[in-house]
């Protein structure tokens, strides 16, 4: 038996999907037919190259959309104006790191409206677009599993911020119900469903600053409640969750450790655990589930970053293969997916990785998998 093989999600889109998201970001006029021919064609190539990686369960790149977490401002109400921008604490103890990133263009540039009025769903017909040509990639490439990515409640409510309902469980309560059908809606396709959860990490360091850990910590509970509220007609086993403390290279002095996290980890309900554990920040970490063992919830699956997304170093197989080990001793073969610390893509048209590293990286992933 091979460990198997997936990534977080988002990959490098081309620069013709790049320029189409940004126009409609813009509200710059744009052939709407145009726009899907493109993105249906730049999915299928993604999946191929992914198949051609050597990775077992893919994703449509999150090809379509703006960033993992906007993209919600596209597809449901309520939001409009800005948010304030905020930058993680580790940078702003690093201002001269910090400037370097900003006058390099470092930093992304999109839209964070608020949230000024009632979340409701526009309707699934993009998510179903994005469903359409996801299964449609799988099919001409021969691939069988796929996941499709998307939003927690409180990764929205970490870079969407609240305006308008009265206290920030309220927003929370409305976001969970918003999402439920979008999760519901993915599962019933046939794929798997991945809720993609900075909030329970990276929050810490960039919203939470004035809270001690333990604050936080119940904080990042009640996401994983509200997350849990609109799973409650998901199938556990169809779900995966990612946490993250920020896909960027920075020096990540003040990531809340794993250690505190991982029941709150723990405790959503997802067969497919994704967490960083390639990156030197977070490499040391793999000790934690070791220590922990006997709480990680039977039939839980592991999926560690086994490639860092963050450089354009291509990890050599053998390491890919001793990083695996490790979990593999913890819970055994079967309950182990080699996968990438974050996304390629995080947000369209930035990303740390050149796109042919990117793949050059999953390529390695899966020849490390392949010995592991």
């Amino acid at each position: 038996m091979t460990v198997k093989t997936t990534h977080v999600g988002s990959l490098p889109r081309t620069q013709e999907v790049v320029d189409f998201i940004f126009a409609r970001e813009h509200g710059k006029p744009f052939d709407q037919g145009e726009f899907d021919a493109c993105m249906t064609a730049a999915v299928h190539e993604t999946v191929r190259r992914q198949h051609e990686a050597g990775v077992d369960i893919v994703s449509d790149g999150e090809t379509s959309k703006i960033s993992y977490a906007t993209y919600v401002k596209d597809r449901y109400t309520g939001f409009d104006g800005d948010s304030p921008r905020n930058a993680p604490a580790d940078l702003k103890q690093f201002p001269t790191f910090l400037k370097r990133l900003a006058d390099s263009g470092g930093t992304p540039q999109y839209a964070r409206p608020m949230c000024m009025g009632e979340v409701k769903s526009k309707g699934q017909g993009e998510l179903q677009k994005d469903i359409d040509n996801l299964k449609a990639a799988m099919a001409a490439h021969g691939v069988e599993r796929g996941f499709m990515n998307a939003a927690s409640p409180g990764v929205i409510s970490l870079f969407l911020q609240n305006d308008f309902y009265p206290t920030r469980e309220a927003y929370l309560a409305a976001l969970a119900d918003a999402m439920k059908e979008e999760y519901e809606t993915i599962v019933g396709a046939g794929l798997d469903l991945q809720l993609d959860c900075p909030d329970l990490a990276l929050s810490r360091h960039m919203l939470f600053n004035d809270l001690s850990d333990e604050e936080f910590v119940k904080i990042a509970a009640s996401h994983v409640e509200a997350l849990n509220h609109a799973l409650r007609d998901v199938p556990e086993e169809k779900v995966r969750i990612h946490i993250c403390w920020g896909n960027y290279e920075g020096p990540h002095v003040c990531d809340i450790p794993m250690a505190k996290m991982f029941d709150t980890l723990m405790s959503a309900k997802a067969r497919y655990v994704l967490f960083e554990t390639s990156n030197p920040r977070h490499g040391h970490e793999w000790a934690v589930f070791r220590d922990r063992k006997a709480d990680i919830p039977d039939g839980k699956v592991l999926v560690p970053g086994v490639v860092d997304t963050t450089t354009n170093f291509v990890e050599h197989p053998e390491l890919v293969a001793q990083r695996i080990a490790r979990f593999v001793d913890i819970v055994g073969e079967d309950r182990v997916i080699a996968g990438s610390d974050c996304g390629f893509g995080t947000f369209a048209g930035f990303g740390a990785v050149d796109p042919e590293i990117a793949y050059a990286k999953l390529a390695a992933l899966s020849a490390g998998a392949a010995q592991a």
